[in-house]
Formats: structure tokens, sequence, C-alpha cells
């Protein structure tokens, strides 16, 4: 049993208690932000900004420079989002008090800035990558050795998760349904990097984040079939 402690949080042992509390509290708000954004509240917005904003510090600090990019794009649009929600919510298109969006799906139009998001992000991310080792020996290109050969795996996973990551959060900034799908594909392959990186309480929320979204995606489903009766009577479910 011990052997099993020590396997999953032995890496702990050197970190600092501050930076175990900040990942803890990031993770908590983390989970809660997606189980508000399952109900398409949102309240998800004020309360992902925490966990967005803890993990910028956190990354910065662990010098995962991919991940940190993530959460501060997450930052900036979860202050996007939080506006465009309000602005589609039912409390603000009725007389309640209720703060659920209004849901929609993806279009053709959605797709070229989807794909336009991706190819600047994996290769804004690779750029980072490549000039990592400069970067880490404090911004001196003094004894520094730089190449695509020195890319891991993980660094082509963190390209491909943090594409997805920031499509998932466009699209559900955008309020489309389909953002769940990107979030289950991106999340299920966050849970064996980050534990592999040694992060496992941040790998244990993606364990988590997995299971909401695919709970979110037909929650949002049977949302929006309901908004659309509600608003247009005679429309046939989808």
């Amino acid at each position: 049993m011990l052997d099993i402690f020590n396997w999953l949080f032995g890496q702990y042992a050197e970190y600092e208690p501050i930076f175990i509390v900040l990942e803890l509290i990031a993770s908590v708000f983390g989970i809660a932000s997606v189980l508000l954004a399952r109900k398409g509240n949102v309240l998800v917005y004020p309360v992902g900004l925490v966990s967005t904003a803890l993990y910028v510090y956190l990354l910065w600090n662990w010098q995962l420079f991919g991940d940190m990019l993530i959460n501060a794009y997450y930052t900036a649009m979860s202050l996007y989002g939080w506006y465009n929600w309000s602005q589609n919510s039912d409390a603000n298109n009725s007389n309640s008090d209720d703060n659920t969006v209004r849901i929609e799906r993806m279009s053709k139009r959605d797709l070229p800035i989807m794909l336009g998001l991706a190819s600047v992000t994996v290769a804004f991310v690779a750029l980072v990558y490549y000039f990592r080792p400069v970067i880490n020996n404090h911004f001196s290109f003094t004894g520094v050795e730089l190449g695509i050969h020195l890319f891991t795996w993980v660094d082509y996973a963190d390209m491909v998760t943090t594409a997805l990551f920031l499509m998932g959060m466009w699209l559900m900034a955008s309020r489309k349904i389909e953002n769940w799908i990107v979030w289950i594909i991106a999340d299920s392959i966050s849970v064996p990097l980050y534990f592999y990186k040694g992060y496992t309480f941040t790998s244990v929320q993606y364990i988590i984040f997995t299971a909401i979204a695919i709970w979110a995606y037909i929650g949002w489903r049977k949302l929006y079939r309901e908004q659309q009766l509600s608003h247009t009577p005679n429309a046939k479910l989808a």
C-alpha cells in the first residue's frame, strides 16, 4: 500500500507545501466550473477563472509553458465566454432568474475558425518548445542547443492537447454543444499525460473532467432539445 502511495504522490515530497495547496484549490475550482458548465450555468466562468489563474502561476513555476499558455488562453476566453453567455442566457431573454445559457450547434462557418485556431496553436506551442532551452537558461542563448530533434513525445502530445483545449474553449464560449466532444478527447489524453509529468492531483482532476464531459454532452443534448421545443413548439427533436 505504501509503495502505491509513493508511486502516486511521491513526487510531491520535493514540492513546497504552498504549491500542493494551490494545485488542490485549482483542481477543486476546476471541477466545480465543469459541473456548472454541464448545467449551462453562466457561473462557470467566474468559478473557472480562479482555477485557470492559479494554474497559470503554478505552470509557470513548473516550467510547463505549453500548459501555462492553455490556461492563460482559458483566462482570456473565460472573460469573453462570461460576457457571451450572460447575453444569451434565459435570464437575459425572459423574466426568469434562470442562468441557463441558450445552446447552439456548430455550423460550417465554425470549421475554418477551428482549423485556423488549431494551426496557430500548434505552431505557437512548437515555437515555445523550440526555444525552451533558452527560456530555461534565463533567456540566454549561451551554450544552448536548439532543434526539433530535442522534442519528446510529451511535447508533441502537448501540442495536440493544447490545440484541442483551445478549440473546446472557443466552442464552449460560443455555446456550441460540440464543445463537449472536444473536451472528452482532450481530457482523456491528459489523464496519462499529467500523470507521466508527475502531477497526480491534476491527472485525477482530468479523470473527473472526462466523466463530467460525457455526462455534460448527454445533458446538453437534452437541454438543446428542450430549448428548441420551448421556443419553436412545432420543431422536431434533433
